[in-house]
């Protein structure tokens, strides 16, 4: 027997979890397939944009993750060698000022939230096959821990997997050979920590970059991607440290405002690491099967975007999904009409998006060569007005550009 869905959401982040609370909403059957039980920790920066948190809102979650997220940040910084430079974070005042907290919070309530509007969640559950079938896909997802299978049916499957792992979906695409300059995430949570409390720092060391900022239960989160190559040497030079630790030693000996923020400081919860990153742009999918978040682009998180993209990817496809379903109510999953959808969603996601993604670029592989990032210091140091310019270009200060027929609150 399987059960019929209007659409399966493989992935319950925040992009995967949005899109199942945005359809759900509109009255859609959804099942939502996740493989990890929540709450879980996960390799954040865990900043979300000010233009993000109405998004929230309209989600039904925003009041209750204000309640315990992080202060506003306000400030944004550069720390590198002995450089410790600020700079307001835009240049006029926001309805709601950017904050931060874990993924533990903001997942976990997301799925609640798709689970209260009748999303049928399957957690922890794996999607295990799938296949075309009838102008639709049969999918087989387990349940491994009580050697459980179960077969649903969907006429769309929403892509939200993320770009760690390979799996069944065609948007899965298994790894690629190990390069030198591959970056890996850390992130790790502390306590006591000196870093102002409306400032986020930007982080330079050799070979990778990360930041700052305090997020929920009175913690800063620091979180940085560094060089496959720069790792190693960072554990040859402590051998009897796991990796977490040894990169920090790594980015507290070439950066003042780290190894003093954290002086006094004690890691909670031990280090989580994850990777190697695929940043750019993957595909939109294809046929019936539509990509949000890192399945469908990732950007360097030296910009601290990952949220807010990921989110605002969830509302520019699934607007178009129920827009067309509305003015399509009989032909809508026809072949045409999806191709429509799909160049209306990757036209809307590069006119929102495209800028983030160069922008993240260039920031990142200008901070982690150790010549350019100590030109750069040296302008910001004199200069600091250009962080508030360089926030602006990763788009913490511009809201979702989305056609008003779009919006799914209006559906």
């Amino acid at each position: 027997m399987k059960s019929d869905f209007d659409a399966i959401v493989v992935g319950a982040g925040p992009a995967g979890a949005a899109a199942a609370v945005l359809l759900a909403q509109a009255g859609w059957r959804i099942a939502l397939i996740e493989k990890t039980p929540f709450p879980r920790r996960k390799v954040c920066g865990e900043f979300i944009s000010a233009t993000t948190w109405p998004l929230l809102r309209e989600l039904g979650v925003a009041n209750s993750l204000l309640e315990i997220a992080g202060p506003e940040v306000r400030r944004v910084g550069f720390y590198s060698g002995d450089v410790m430079t600020s700079a307001a974070l835009c240049s006029n005042e926001q309805p709601d000022g950017g904050r931060a907290l874990g993924r533990e919070h903001l997942d976990t309530l997301l799925v609640q939230r798709a689970a209260e509007l009748g999303a049928d969640v399957r957690q922890p559950w794996t999607l295990s096959a799938m296949a075309p079938n009838c102008g639709g896909y049969d999918c087989a997802i387990v349940d491994k821990g009580r050697a459980q299978i179960r077969h649903l049916r969907a006429r769309l499957v929403v892509a939200a997997h993320g770009s760690w792992e390979s799996g069944a979906m065609p948007s899965q695409s298994l790894r690629c050979a190990p390069r030198r300059d591959d970056l890996f995430g850390f992130k790790a949570h502390f306590k006591n920590c000196a870093l102002p409390t409306d400032l986020m720092p930007l982080i330079a060391f050799p070979g990778g970059y990360g930041g700052m900022v305090h997020t929920d239960g009175g913690r800063v989160s620091l979180s940085c991607c560094i060089r496959r190559d720069q790792l190693a040497l960072a554990r040859q030079r402590l051998p009897r440290a796991s990796a977490g630790p040894a990169v920090l030693a790594h980015i507290e000996a070439s950066c003042r405002g780290v190894s003093s923020a954290l002086r006094a400081a004690t890691t909670q919860g031990g280090w989580l690491s994850a990777g190697p990153l695929r940043t750019g742009i993957r595909s939109f999918g294809d046929d019936g099967i539509f990509t949000i978040g890192n399945a469908a682009a990732e950007a360097h998180p030296i910009v601290a975007e990952g949220i807010s993209m990921a989110v605002q990817s969830a509302y520019l496809l699934c607007g178009r999904l129920v827009a067309h379903l509305d003015a399509h109510r009989h032909n809508a999953f026809s072949p045409d009409v999806l191709d429509t959808i799909r160049v209306e969603y990757a036209q809307a996601w590069h006119r929102n998006f495209s800028r983030r993604l160069h922008v993240a670029a260039l920031f990142a592989h200008m901070f982690m060569r150790p010549a350019s990032t100590l030109v750069a210091a040296g302008i910001l140091a004199r200069a600091p007005h250009l962080l508030t310019w360089g926030a602006q270009w990763s788009g913490k200060t511009h809201g979702l550009q989305s056609a008003g027929k779009y919006d799914v609150a209006q559906h």
